[in-house]
């Protein structure tokens, strides 16, 4: 697959970002002249580029032509800095295109939102749209305001609980709200916005922010392109690579794309389609569980990996599938995704945002099988404190607190953050 040409023509101008072409020729090197190599770069930590290039030497297509092992990476703040749900969301809201739910009820937004949150979206939404048309954000501050405070920091702008009664490992309804929100529209609809949205956040300059509501919000988002370089690599390698999201599946297709992955390739939260063609608010699930209770995230994730592509159904699709049919390969930056990337067989790349589940596992690296990188772009300095992996970096499936267990269920100690950006 070549580059669609507004992606090229987007990406060239953003700032400074270069992506390789996909199946664009391996450069040689001694002793492996055929197989596909890693571009050199400063960005990669320590030995972290030599242990990826062994890797792919090893399990590829150089020392097993006929097998296709499988590597799964997160998309925000994995492949890209910062969140392209984010930026897809806050374009909707200054474009006027999220709409007014069904009877202006926001409860039907979300099984998930308090009614102190419907109560107060109703408060600031109500009198701007009748039901099912575009609500005019881009104007109505209030509305606004309302909207990312919820989505934002899941709560309403006076302070009270947007979500409640949810597991915790299984979904974040704050994620699976922005997916909701693109209710009343087509997936082709959806998809434009995404590129629309797209290309707002490549031009945007790094740093800069823009007015919603009455709010300041970042939305520039820029590719990693040593991350982009190792999909190349491992997918000229011979690797099923896929993407797993916890953004609205439209967003990360058109992201993706530009780097080779198909539709097919790439997973997120998917919205239930309507007889009349448009998304509901109604979330396809996983593993058997209930409409609406399991996005890509936590628990979640390692269920749609399962289900979607190694075709293990039901309840079953919740626990860790045999070794020698899991991800060889995982790549992940948050608690969200600590879950499938500790399931991969081979090696797992943790992108340090000082995010402490997925940090204790990775500083633990109990089996040797875990690589550190800070952050490729404006990467955060060394956490003050060390993580606190033995009483409450763990998050429970009721939103409690306690300590993290590695693979053989034992109590991480606490760990110093050593790999990091400078203060």
């Amino acid at each position: 697959m070549r580059v669609p040409g507004w992606v090229a023509a987007a990406v060239a101008a953003a700032v400074a970002v270069s992506l390789p072409t996909p199946g664009g020729a391996a450069a040689p090197r001694s002793g492996a002249a055929a197989c596909p190599t890693l571009t050199p770069d400063p960005g990669w930590y320590g030995d972290n580029l030599a242990a990826l290039q062994d890797f792919i030497d090893a399990a590829g297509m150089c020392a097993q032509p006929q097998a296709h092992p499988l590597a799964v990476f997160d998309w925000d703040n994995t492949m890209v800095r910062n969140d392209t749900g984010d930026a897809t969301l806050v374009w909707m809201l200054r474009d006027s295109k999220v709409r007014q739910p069904a009877g202006k009820d926001w409860s039907t937004t979300s099984r998930y939102l308090t009614p102190a949150a419907a109560d107060a979206l109703s408060t600031a939404c109500a009198d701007a749209a009748d039901a099912g048309q575009p609500l005019p954000t881009a104007d109505h501050a209030p509305c606004a305001d309302e909207i990312l405070s919820v989505y934002r920091d899941a709560s309403t702008t006076d302070h009270q609980a947007a979500f409640g009664n949810h597991d915790h490992r299984r979904i974040e309804p704050a994620l699976a709200w922005a997916a909701q929100l693109l209710a009343g529209y087509t997936p082709d609809e959806v998809l434009a916005f995404a590129r629309a949205a797209r290309e707002d956040s490549l031009a945007a300059p790094p740093g800069s922010t823009r007015t919603v509501g009455t709010h300041q919000v970042p939305t520039w988002v820029r590719y990693y392109r040593q991350m982009a370089d190792l999909v190349d690599t491992l997918r000229r390698a011979g690797f099923d690579v896929r993407v797993v999201s916890a953004s609205p599946e439209p967003v990360a297709r058109v992201w993706a794309e530009a780097l080779g992955l198909t539709a097919d390739k790439v997973i997120g939260i998917r919205n239930q389609v309507g007889a009349s063609g448009e998304l509901t608010p109604h979330l396809t699930g996983c593993g058997g569980a209930d409409t609406d209770t399991v996005i890509t995230y936590i628990e979640g994730k390692r269920c749609f990996i399962n289900q979607e592509i190694l075709g293990i159904s039901g309840a079953a699709a919740f626990a860790p599938a045999p070794s020698e049919r899991r991800q060889a390969f995982a790549a992940g930056d948050s608690t969200t995704d600590v879950t499938f990337v500790g399931d991969a067989t081979g090696l797992r790349l943790a992108i340090n945002r000082n995010l402490p589940e997925l940090m204790c596992h990775a500083y633990d690296n109990d089996d040797g099988r875990w690589l550190v990188n800070p952050m490729f772009i404006d990467p955060l300095p060394a956490r003050a404190t060390r993580y606190p992996c033995s009483t409450t970096a763990y998050t429970r499936p009721d939103g409690s607190a306690g300590p993290v267990l590695d693979i053989q269920g034992r109590v991480i100690p606490d760990q110093a953050d050593t790999v990091h950006g400078s203060a």
